[in-house]
């Protein structure tokens, strides 16, 4: 995935009320508020003087012009924004980096299943076969090397797991992808401690035969992609 434009580099003032972010662009000296598609605590990555990179929107409908993308912590590139995570997976499954979910003749997004609820990815093969693909976005990192997902309670992922259990008590396959935005981790494990009502949800997924994936991402200040497989060690 590249970046439409150059970003715009800066210093991070301050993260707060979940979607906005205070900004000192490096060039001007100015300080803007940006959009922050994060809903998550970002645990470890907003340290007020932190370096970040923003995009800018000319969409005069826009209140903010600027959003988040990426940060520098410890001393790597992370990339921050959740609305990057679907895409990233869909390329990296059209290009063929998940072994384990190629093959399909077609691949769909934001398809309506379960209980209100819709897919991130559904994949169809030329028999009718379905795999339902949920995308998570992974960027805590407390022990070096070590990704862990969530960085706070989610029982909107917990219903994810239950429902995507579901359509393989239904005859179906299903897939959890977790993206790891950031470069310095090549383990992945669920943070357990944060959320153990997620943790649970998982282990009884995993038992329905949910397959889980972690994949890590090379993260640049012109583009992010998926490209290598994380080991999970759950």
């Amino acid at each position: 995935m590249k970046f439409a434009e150059p970003l715009i580099s800066g210093r991070l003032v301050k993260r707060y009320k979940r979607f906005l972010a205070d900004v000192v662009l490096d060039e001007t000296g100015e300080e803007i508020t940006a959009h922050c598609a994060n809903p998550g605590s970002m645990l470890g990555l907003k340290e007020p003087g932190s370096r970040v990179w923003l995009s800018k929107s000319d969409n005069p409908k826009r209140k903010l012009k600027y959003s988040w993308e990426i940060m520098e912590a410890d001393g790597a590139l992370v990339g921050i924004n959740t609305a990057h995570p679907n895409r990233l997976v869909e390329e990296a499954i059209e290009e063929g980096r998940i072994s384990g979910l190629a093959g399909y003749e077609s691949l769909r997004r934001e398809v309506k299943y379960g209980k209100n609820s819709r897919i991130d990815i559904l994949l169809e093969g030329p028999a009718g076969e379905q795999t339902f693909v949920e995308v998570k976005n992974v960027h805590l990192m407390r022990d070096p090397g070590l990704a862990e997902f969530p960085d706070s309670v989610t029982a909107r992922g917990a219903k994810h797991l239950v429902e995507l259990a579901d359509m393989v008590r239904e005859g179906h396959r299903a897939a959890m992808v977790f993206l790891v935005q950031r470069p310095d981790c090549d383990r992945f494990s669920l943070a357990s401690d944060i959320d153990p009502n997620y943790a649970k949800a998982f282990a009884e997924a995993k038992k329905a035969g949910v397959e889980a994936y972690a994949i890590g991402c090379d993260v640049r200040v012109d583009g992010i992609d998926a490209v290598r497989t994380v080991e999970i060690v759950i």
